[in-house]
Order: C-alpha cells, then sequence, then structure tokens
C-alpha cells in the first residue's frame, strides 16, 4: 500500500509484510484521494455519501435521484442496507476524490477487506447516540492493520438523545483497545448531520453544508504516492459484469501508467503470466464509468478485455511483470448445505431446476466474493456453502430464490478447527442494547448459551449496553427469541471474535414441531384442533406434503399430525353446524426467520413464491424408526 507519511523527506511503503522507509522524495498525484467510508451497519455511511456527492454538483438541479442512491441492489433497498462495496467518484476544486462505500455487517467483511486495499485512509463514522458497535470494531481493526489514517465523523448530531462527548471517549478507548499507534490515535474529528448535508469542527456549530468535511479529507488523507519510471503495477480488488464488455476487473493503479488497447502482462493467482490487451478502461465519475484513453497511479479504474481474471491478481508491465501480494480475507465461520429441491412440490414454482444449474450458479458466486467456499458433500445434488453469517447466506439463498431456482437449504452449522489437537469453534463478540427491565431474561437466555459477559454499562437513560463473548452457534436462532423476550425493543449485533475450545453441547430450542402426516390442502377445521398444540406456519388452502413442518408444537418433542382432515357431512341438524371458525393468523416465516427455526433434522425448501420449512426425512415411519434406533444406541440404516 503506497501512503506517504512526510513527502518532504520520507516515505513509507506497506506491501503486507509491514512499513520500510526510504529516505527520499517521492512524487504525488496531488490530484486525486481514495477514501473508503466505513461504519456499522445504519449509522449514515450512503447517505452521506448521497450528500456529497449532491454539494459536489453531480446531479443536476431538476434530476430525480433516489434516496441512497449506492444502495442499488432491489435486496439492499428492501433491507436498508449495503451489502456490495461501491465506489463513486466527486471533484472538489480541481481534486477527485475517489469514494468506495462499504458494508457494515461483518458478514460481508470480505468487501470491507478488499475496499480497504484501494485507499489511502478511511473516514469513520460513528453514530452520536450509539457510539461504536461491533462491526465499528471490526472495520476499525481492518484500517489500522493497513496502517490507513483515520478521521473520524461523528454522525447523527442532531439525534435528542446525542451523548457526544461520551461517543468520542468511546472511540478514543476503542483505538487504543486495538493497539492503534501514536500517529493513528491523533485522529481529526469532524461533526455532522448526513440527512441534512452540514458539518462543522464543533457539535453545536455546523456550517450549511459539508465544507469543513471536504477541507479536512483534502489536508489529512494523504495523496497516492508512486515511483517515477516504476512499471506498470494494478491491484484487481473486485469484478463487474458488462452485457457487452463481458467481465470488467476493478483495480487500483499502484505504480505506472495504464493505457487503452495496450497490451499488458495479467499475473494470474497459480504464478502463471499471460499477456493481454486492455480493450476498454473506464475511470468512475459521479456514479457513472466513463471511458478513458489512460489512467495514472492512484486512479480506481475497470478494464475489460480479460474475461477469467480473479480478485487478488495483478496487471503488470509485459516486459517487467511484478506481481503484488495475493488479497487473503478472513476464514469463514458459518456453513449450510443448498442443493436442489427434493419435496414432493418440487417444480411448480420454478424454472432453475437441476443440479448442474445450481453448481454454476455457486461456482457465479464464488467469482465476487471472495469470502465465501463451496465444497462436494456425500450427495450429488448438494453442496456445503461456508460464509461469515446467517446473514450473507441468507442473502445469497434469497438472490438465487429471485432469479428462479428452487433449493434445500440445511441448518447452518458453525465451520469448526483442530487446534493442538483440540475442536475449536469460533466465538462471536455480542452487544446488546435494551432497556434494563429485561437485563434478567437476557442474562438468562445468554447462560443457556454459555455466554460470557465482558462488560455492563448502565447509560443512566434506562437502557443498558451489555457485551458478551458466546459461542457462535449459541446466536444461530438466538435473535427471533431475543425480540420476543424484549418486546420487540431490544438492539443486537455480532462479530467474530476467536476461536476457543469446544463448550460443549447447547439446548437452544426449548420447543418441537408439529409436522403434517400426509399430502393434500390444509383445512379449517384441522386448524383449528391444532392451534391449541402450538403456534401455526400456514393458513388453510395451503398445499402440505408428508414431512412438512406446519407449526411449532408448545412441546420439546414432534408431533406427527393431520392438517387435512376434513369436517364429516351429517343429515342431522345441529345449532353449531355453521358456526364461523375462529383461527389464530398463522405466523408467516421469511427466509432467514425459517433458517432461524431449523431443528438439527430440518431443512427449508425455498422456491421463488414460497418458503416451506420441512423433516430432511420426509417418511414418519422412517423418522420414527431412525429415532428408536438413536434411544437404543444402535447404528443409522
Amino acid at each position: 500500500m503506497l501512503a506517504p507519511v512526510d513527502t518532504q523527506d520520507s516515505a513509507e511503503i506497506h506491501r503486507g509484510g509491514g512499513p520500510w522507509r526510504y529516505p527520499r522524495r517521492m512524487p504525488l498525484r496531488e490530484d486525486i484521494r481514495d477514501i473508503a467510508i466505513v461504519a456499522h451497519v445504519d449509522h449514515g455511511k450512503t447517505t452521506l455519501v448521497d450528500a456529497m456527492l449532491w454539494q459536489s454538483g453531480s446531479f443536476r438541479a431538476n434530476q430525480e435521484v433516489a434516496e441512497r442512491v449506492l444502495d442499488s441492489m432491489d435486496l439492499e433497498r428492501e433491507k436498508g442496507i449495503t451489502i456490495l462495496a461501491k465506489n463513486t467518484a466527486v471533484r472538489r476544486g480541481g481534486v477527485k476524490i475517489n469514494i468506495v462505500d462499504t458494508p457494515g455487517h461483518a458478514d460481508f467483511g470480505g468487501e470491507v477487506e478488499r475496499a480497504l486495499t484501494m485507499v489511502d485512509g478511511v473516514l469513520l463514522l460513528v453514530d452520536a447516540s450509539e457510539g461504536p458497535l461491533p462491526q465499528t470494531r471490526f472495520v476499525l481493526r481492518k484500517a489500522l492493520e493497513s496502517r490507513l489514517p483515520v478521521i473520524l465523523v461523528v454522525n447523527k448530531v442532531d439525534r435528542s438523545d446525542a451523548r457526544i462527548e461520551e461517543v468520542v471517549n468511546e472511540v478514543y478507548e476503542l483505538f487504543l483497545d486495538l493497539d492503534a499507534d501514536e500517529s493513528q490515535i491523533e485522529f481529526p474529528i469532524v461533526y455532522a448531520n448526513a440527512r441534512a448535508g452540514r458539518a462543522g469542527l464543533e457539535p453545536d456549530d455546523l456550517a450549511d453544508d459539508l465544507d469543513p468535511l471536504f477541507d479536512v479529507l483534502l489536508e489529512r488523507i494523504p495523496a497516492p504516492s508512486y515511483e517515477e519510471g516504476h512499471p506498470l503495477q494494478a491491484h484487481v480488488t473486485n469484478l463487474d459484469a458488462s452485457p457487452y464488455l463481458g467481465r470488467l476487473a476493478l483495480c487500483r493503479i499502484r505504480e505506472g501508467t495504464i493505457r487503452k488497447g495496450q497490451q499488458i502482462a495479467w499475473c494470474r493467482a497459480d504464478g502463471e503470466i499471460t499477456r493481454v490487451k486492455v480493450t476498454e478502461l473506464f475511470v468512475t465519475e459521479a456514479l457513472d464509468r466513463v471511458e478513458a484513453e489512460e489512467a495514472g497511479p492512484g486512479e480506481l479504474i475497470a478494464v475489460a478485455g480479460i474475461p477469467e481474471v480473479t480478485i487478488g491478481e495483478t496487471l503488470a508491465d509485459p516486459d517487467d511483470p511484478r506481481p503484488l501480494p495475493v488479497i487473503g480475507v478472513d476464514e469463514p465461520s458459518l456453513a449450510m448445505t443448498i442443493g436442489v429441491n427434493t419435496s414432493p412440490l418440487a417444480g411448480q414454482d420454478g424454472a432453475r431446476l437441476t443440479a448442474s444449474m445450481v453448481l454454476a450458479r455457486l461456482e457465479q458466486e464464488l467469482v465476487g466474493n471472495v469470502s465465501l467456499r463451496v465444497l462436494p458433500t456425500e450427495r450429488p445434488d448438494a453442496w456445503e456453502v461456508q460464509g461469515r453469517g446467517e446473514l450473507q447466506l441468507a442473502i445469497l439463498v434469497e438472490l438465487m430464490r429471485r432469479e428462479g431456482f428452487e433449493l434445500t437449504v440445511g441448518k447452518p452449522q458453525v465451520v469448526t478447527r483442530e487446534v493442538d489437537g483440540k475442536l475449536h469453534e469460533p466465538m462471536e463478540r455480542l452487544a446488546i442494547d435494551a432497556p434494563e427491565d429485561y437485563v434478567g431474561v437476557i442474562t438468562q437466555l445468554l447462560a443457556l448459551r454459555k455466554g460470557r459477559l465482558e462488560q455492563m454499562v448502565n447509560h443512566g437513560t434506562g437502557w443498558v449496553r451489555m457485551e458478551y463473548v458466546v459461542p457462535a452457534r449459541g446466536l444461530i436462532g438466538f435473535r427471533t427469541e431475543f425480540l420476543t423476550e424484549t418486546r420487540g425493543t431490544g438492539i443486537l449485533h455480532h462479530v467474530f471474535h476467536a476461536y476457543e475450545p469446544w463448550h460443549g453441547e447447547l439446548r437452544t430450542r426449548p420447543t418441537g414441531s408439529l409436522v403434517a402426516d400426509r399430502r393434500g390442502p390444509a383445512t379449517a377445521f384441522a386448524l383449528l384442533n391444532l392451534q391449541e398444540r402450538g403456534q401455526l406456519f400456514i393458513a388453510p388452502g395451503t398445499e402440505v406434503y408428508e414431512g412438512m413442518v406446519v407449526g411449532e408444537n408448545a412441546r420439546a418433542e414432534d408431533l406427527d399430525v393431520n392438517a387435512t382432515k376434513e369436517k364429516k357431512l351429517t343429515n342431522m341438524r345441529s345449532s353449531t353446524a355453521d358456526e364461523l371458525v375462529r383461527l389464530i393468523p398463522p405466523r408467516l416465516l421469511s427466509l432467514e426467520q425459517s433458517l432461524e427455526f431449523l431443528g438439527d433434522d430440518e431443512c427449508v425448501e425455498v422456491t421463488p413464491e414460497n418458503v416451506r420449512l420441512r423433516k430432511a426425512e420426509l417418511s414418519g415411519q422412517k423418522r420414527q424408526t431412525a429415532t428408536s434406533r438413536k434411544a437404543r444406541g444402535l447404528a443409522k440404516v
């Protein structure tokens, strides 16, 4: 990473291994700044980018622009979160500022790690009320490891519950906790209200625009440095696709110049070097990619003409190819099985049903998503997909579902490791904000999941911040139970912490399932009798089949039920014959809630129209046989 410390007499060069100092002046591109905006989810990153684009004149005054313009995927708009790292550019007084907007969820940490290799500095955004949360710790740790300068932006200072001074002190504590050095701790602070497009150096003295933020940014973020006469080096940090040009490699130019039509060396991840031609070259202006004839050091570019390029590879000079180190990302901590739909209702909703189609789609996802792994299983029509967290895997399944796939998705499992001959499991750092009335019930829930309380702070406002370290498998399905117990008022966030020795058995779900024992449409008469047994997931008229989970049993064991039973007709008159059947409305589960609810022997059937819970083994007789053999300590048949 090229990041000048003192442009007068030295330059610091960081290429993954650590910093070295050269006592000589290195030239700078004073007309460019490359920055990433990092923050916890929902602290206002994308809103701030909106305001920067508007105030730099990127849009016409009468142009219709969507709110949170960088969240361009349908899923990002629906969920209100950023999933993919994207870059844009604004111009300020002759200087082009390339801005990379990154996801705040640790599940999409692979995007954050790649984004940080493209930039020379970081805007750390923190909510003036919530303060630094686990994902703030995650993205900040990555920035400090890359030795990037940080500018702290305290956002939402207009909130009625803002506690600005305490939040700034919490950020200082976080820097110390992450072993930041002296130069990193002396960061500038800007206070902002991103929604109103205002910023200032004092919380009670905001300017009418973002000028103070732009001034600090240009002053404190170093310009890209390079070496005169150095051959071309460009790092591929992301991929995109164009319907006309095919795969686009998104790169940061480290050294040298790249030109359209030029022959370059493509340094592949396996060490092979191939000559290729740059058919098209683009740079970013506002939200658009604009064709360019050439680009120099520090530019973020898109290159067409290399159909099989992947993330982490290097584009170099054909006469003197010098590969850069391949980008490394954290290992996945959660896995689940994804396979073809094997239920009796398969093929009724989707168009993409075969194993070869599912495998091709998973391999396509691997191209642009470096934090995923796809491994074969014992079955030829199912694969184990490993990722950072439940949300990342659920987003992948949701995208495939919208593309017309029908899938069977297994229960999420943690990815364990052998360390010194002992089994280790991933632990999560969990931060909870909840009303103080619920401290007891939260403590009880996490004690069952073998959680370890690290810190508890009462802000004196009736709310408590609790920090736990919990086994990752204990948090699968925890969110729904937590929201129920705190009456929907609690807020929780978690991020990967470390691997620790296996904590033993956990019993996280105290209830069983109501399982349909035959195929047919569910009837109101049958459901009226079943609703006394527990919470139902289906409405009258829903098509069910043997082995489909139709509800949650109030007791711990599973119960086979007949959801298709009809009321028998009779010649006898009765005063209650035509009485209105009053059913409790069913609990319709989303994809994420279904994955959380799953038991060990259950899976989710996902189609474009429906999400159904089912048993992995549909036959009730075979399930009964397997249960009795297990109770007697016999092997599976």
